[in-house]
């Protein structure tokens, strides 16, 4: 069963504006696609995190 993260979060109470969902939304199915590409390997959601850099993704 694929829940959506709109789903998921609406579950936990957290209610992000429509602009932050949409973003939400892209990186949930990125995630479900790179689980999808791990054949053969048993990856549970607690596995994966999304890492927050301050000021951006331009870090070297």
């Amino acid at each position: 069963m694929t829940v959506s993260v709109k789903d998921a979060l609406a579950a936990k109470g957290i209610h992000p504006s429509p602009q932050h969902l949409e973003k939400l939304e892209v990186k949930w199915r990125e995630i479900q696609a790179m689980k999808g590409n791990l054949e053969g390997i048993a990856i549970d959601d607690a596995d994966v995190a999304i890492k927050h850099l301050a000021g951006g993704d331009h870090h070297e």
